[in-house]
């Protein structure tokens, strides 16, 4: 118990050691990395001790260990099934689901960054005209809120950052739309089937189904993108000031066919992801390598007469120079962390902890909601498809709650979808942008953090009317 005790202590001070990255000077890559290795350390060291551990049922406390002991059919696990299982089964288990979003979130980089060196979206900033601050912010807002439900919250968080560096100088002004683009990113993917991880996930499980997750959770996401903004509207002042470009920058290296055709080729490319995976029904990385390889193919035939030096700048392999890997590290070390305590059983503790001590579903999952900024939610939402079974149709009672398109479900995407958008790090979007702005974890929690609870609670509030209306 002491060790699974010791692996909470852990969390808490690399979290802390996160949190804290820029009064400590040291990258939150790196403590990430040491938080998610260590746990997995802890875990096999303790192994016997913390996968024996039982619930009040009397089973295994871990669930993916009590599956294990299930399918393998071993009546008494010594030390070595238990070392097999944690070294051959569940870290390749968690390391697959964690490969398929960092391959994603390396594509998705390497096509914007890909666009951005071709100064494709010079054309899209040359648009916007306006430098009034709050007229930026509603723009930026409702365009990330419909791109994020078309390709999904991660891809646009990466475009629409890079689209800021173009349109503004100043880093905390820079800071402070990055994170609304957060905010709004995770508003437009808790409302479509392929916005958000934890939506994929309860849409592929058949918890939701597309029609429905749309048409119920459609409002309250507008609330918690709209309700920050009306507050910043009457609070904002100012402009904006655009940054201004050195010699290298206002150079064309490209003529304005070129970029016009690698910036629709991006956009189409990160828009054929969510088409790739409902036609072939293989993971999105897929399909972003697969349009990844279009596009380099296509700068590879398009500049092979130009200089060697041009060459260098415009084709992929110049660009992933550029690509900002501490990122990719940052997020392999924060989900190992995270996989390690799913595989430990604390998130079954927790979640158990909730259905017993809290029984209202709608609390159950505002409290999903709020520890999906502190947790990562894609295991929070597995554990809850985990420990709920979806009813039968026709149940009536609690059990109603649970079947498919039920309250729990449509209830649960919205919460795990915007609840991470309270800390920077509660979202694959906001660990995006923290990567790519460097932006830090305190400024965001004293600026951002109360603005984004008002959203959700705001949001949940709608959602609640909506149903009382309706019932």
């Amino acid at each position: 118990m002491e060790m699974f005790i010791l692996m909470v202590v852990v969390f808490v001070i690399g979290y802390a050691a996160i949190a804290l990255e820029h009064p400590i000077k040291i990258d939150k890559a790196a403590s990430a990395l040491i938080l998610g290795m260590v746990l997995w350390v802890i875990l096999v060291i303790a192994r016997v001790d913390i996968l024996s551990l039982l619930n009040d049922a009397g089973e295994y406390l871990s669930q993916s260990w009590r599956h294990y002991v299930h399918g393998e059919h071993i009546d008494n696990p010594t030390a070595k099934d238990m070392l097999g299982f944690i070294t051959h089964h569940d870290i390749m288990h968690h390391l697959a689901e964690i490969s398929t979003i960092l391959f994603f979130l390396l594509g998705a980089m390497t096509i914007v960054e890909t666009v951005d060196q071709h100064q494709g979206f010079k054309l899209i900033t040359d648009k916007i005209k306006t430098t009034n601050k709050v007229k930026l912010l509603w723009i930026l807002s409702v365009l990330t809120f419909f791109m994020s439900a078309a390709l999904d919250n991660l891809t646009t968080t990466i475009v629409l950052v890079a689209l800021l560096r173009k349109l503004i100088d100043d880093q905390k002004t820079r800071w402070f739309f990055a994170s609304m683009v957060v905010l709004a990113a995770n508003a437009g993917g808790a409302w479509s089937p392929i916005g958000d991880v934890t939506t994929i996930m309860l849409w592929i499980g058949g918890q939701v189904t597309a029609g429905n997750i749309i048409t119920m959770v459609i409002l309250p996401s507008i609330v918690t993108m709209v309700v920050p903004l009306l507050i910043l509207t009457f609070s904002m002042k100012g402009y904006i000031t655009r940054p201004v470009l050195n010699d290298d920058e206002n150079k064309e290296f490209t003529t304005a066919k070129e970029r016009k055709t690698i910036l629709i080729m991006g956009v189409l490319g990160l828009l054929f992801v969510p088409v790739f995976k409902t036609v072939t029904h293989l993971p999105p990385y897929m399909g972003m390598l697969l349009s990844l390889g279009i596009i380099w193919l296509t700068t590879e035939i398009m500049h092979r007469n130009k200089s060697v030096e041009d060459r260098r700048k415009l084709t992929v392999i110049g660009v992933l120079r550029k690509v900002d890997v501490a990122t990719i590290f940052f997020f392999m070390g924060i989900l190992s962390a995270v996989a390690a305590l799913q595989s430990a059983g604390h998130l079954t503790l927790l979640a158990g902890w909730l259905n017993d001590n809290v029984g209202n579903i709608y609390v159950i999952n505002l409290i999903i909601g709020v520890l999906s900024a502190i947790v990562d939610n894609v295991p929070l939402v597995a554990g809850a498809m985990g420990m709920y079974e979806i009813a039968a149709v026709g149940a009536t009672g609690y059990e109603a709650f649970f079947v498919q398109d039920g309250i729990f479900w449509e209830f649960l995407a919205y919460c795990a979808g915007t609840g991470g958008s309270i800390l920077i790090i509660g979202s694959a979007a906001g660990v995006a942008a923290m990567g790519m702005e460097k932006i830090d974890f305190i400024w965001y929690l004293k600026r951002i953090s109360l603005l984004a609870l008002v959203g959700y609670l705001a949001g949940a509030a709608a959602y609640y009317l909506q149903i009382m209306l309706i019932h």
